[in-house]
């Protein structure tokens, strides 16, 4: 068999990530050729592919799922948002351009031909593609600029589900409204309906399934419980970052505070932390969020002049530079640490001072670093110059308590992880307890729980078949 499915969804956050991990861990199970697809994301959240190329973090964690390396191809647009209605365009794995919201309408029609291109060949090379939309299928004010939702479907001869979240209320206004909104040509290819994150008996629900059957002639496939506090890894949103958070079992935990800019990258680098039992992290947006804190760390940021402004503007610098505690700054966050920012490039600021905590000064320059590490992955245009011993184990500078990287993802690696944490535990009285779990094993478990939890409450029966009723790649209409 071979087959291909778009997961949709009803508005975004409903959950369309997690049921295409699921469907990805589920089909890789059953021995399939599974590759994960989503033609454009907006995140700044990114993953660097071997090549060099950088994808959305859900779809790395998706290709991890299903057991494949992250592909270009599997992300081919990606928009990182810079300001309100700005972002930079990254195309195939390269960064080409910025755009703004009013004139991505015009290149993103350009784009089709990409997008279709980089599908059409994950399905000549895989039996299986599970595809993922972005947002609402239903943006009747986008349609005729949508790249990934149902006129992606409709182009490609591709089936949908559509994935809605009962646990915000009016799940049934938005499960139908999705398919009244929508012209018939793109109601078609919807399949089926999947209700997520419900708390009760889903007895409860099934008058109501029917009555919207009737109304759409759309079955409803399943209803998935909510997954309560399990931690949520690899988010593709920052609006879904208290997902990440978790019951700590110490009694005397290592208290880590990490800031909360309004561009944030990577929050990725933190699920280690959330898989320590020992650890409890929390974000921070004022200045009292870093009282106690044993670890304060500034992450990753797209824009890192404007975030440094709003650091200091929100009095964290001050409060940053004050606090006893360890600090540690990563890639964006390690460049604020320094003694000075030269950005003639994403903000085009100039030089702009740092918070002095680091000797470390730093200027943007062509071309963007993005490459995989030993130890990790870089994605910036910043190069960062120290006078300061330089540690070859961290990839980064010191100076007393403070501590800087440019790499992402150094959390991943057991062995550091468990040494630094344990340094700042012991430098703070914390107790610390490293996890017994290789943080990898506990990824895997993390995908294995929600193939389970999606294998135990959807029709995968009727998934299948829906999944198969893809056109032959010969046959697919292409774009109208």
């Amino acid at each position: 068999m071979s087959g291909a499915l778009l997961v949709c969804g009803a508005t975004s956050g409903a959950g369309k990530s997690t049921v295409a991990s699921a469907l990805c861990r589920i089909w890789s199970d059953a021995g399939r050729d599974v590759v994960p697809f989503k033609a454009q994301n907006m995140s700044n959240h990114a993953a660097v592919t071997a090549d060099g190329g950088e994808i959305g973090r859900a779809q790395a964690m998706q290709a991890l799922a299903a057991r494949v390396a992250p592909d270009r191809r599997m992300n081919p647009i990606l928009l990182k948002p810079s300001a309100a209605q700005t972002s930079h365009l990254v195309v195939l794995g390269d960064e080409v351009s910025v755009t703004d919201a009013v004139g991505y309408g015009h290149v993103a029609c350009g784009l089709r031909g990409v997008v279709l291109d980089a599908f059409t060949s994950l399905r000549k090379e895989h039996e299986w593609v599970v595809a993922e939309g972005a947002g609402g299928a239903a943006e009747i004010n986008l349609l005729d600029r949508d790249l990934v939702n149902l006129p992606l479907a409709a182009a490609a001869g591709m089936p949908a589900i559509v994935v809605v979240d009962i646990d915000r209320g009016g799940a049934f206004a938005s499960a139908y409204g999705t398919w009244a909104l929508l012209p018939d040509h793109l109601r078609r290819p919807v399949r089926g309906f999947v209700f997520n994150q419900f708390r009760g008996d889903p007895s409860l629900l099934e008058s109501g399934h029917a009555e919207l059957t009737d109304r759409t002639g759309v079955p409803v496939l399943g209803v998935l419980p909510h997954l309560g506090h399990h931690p949520m890894l690899g988010l593709e949103d920052s609006l879904d970052l208290a997902a990440t958070a978790r019951p700590v079992s110490s009694p005397s935990p290592v208290r880590v505070a990490v800031v909360r800019l309004p561009h944030l990258a990577n929050p990725s680098d933190f699920d280690p932390l959330v898989m320590e039992p020992s650890v409890s992290l929390r974000w921070a947006t004022h200045p009292d969020d870093l009282e106690d804190a044993d670890l304060v760390i500034l992450p990753g940021s797209r824009t890192t002049v404007a975030d440094l402004a709003w650091v200091r503007e929100r009095g964290l610098a001050d409060a940053v530079a004050g606090t006893d505690a360890v600090v540690l700054g990563i890639c964006a966050g390690y460049q604020m640490l320094g003694r000075w920012v030269d950005d003639p490039i994403e903000s085009g600021a100039g030089r702009v001072a740092g918070l002095g905590l680091l000797g470390v000064e730093t200027t943007f320059a062509t071309p963007k670093i993005v490459r995989q590490t030993g130890s990790g992955y870089e994605i910036r245009w910043g190069r960062p110059v120290t006078g300061e011993p330089w540690d070859l184990a961290f990839e980064g500078s010191h100076r007393g308590s403070a501590y800087g990287t440019s790499v992402h993802g150094l959390f991943d690696d057991d062995a550091f992880r468990h040494s630094f944490v344990g340094e700042v535990a012991r430098s703070r009285g914390r107790r610390y307890e490293p996890s017994p779990v290789p943080y990898h094993a506990a990824v895997d478990a993390h995908l294995d729980h929600l193939a389970t939890w999606l294998g135990e409450h959807l029709d995968l029966d009727a998934l299948d078949e829906i999944a198969t009723s893809a056109l032959p790649i010969s046959d697919a209409p292409g774009w109208a």
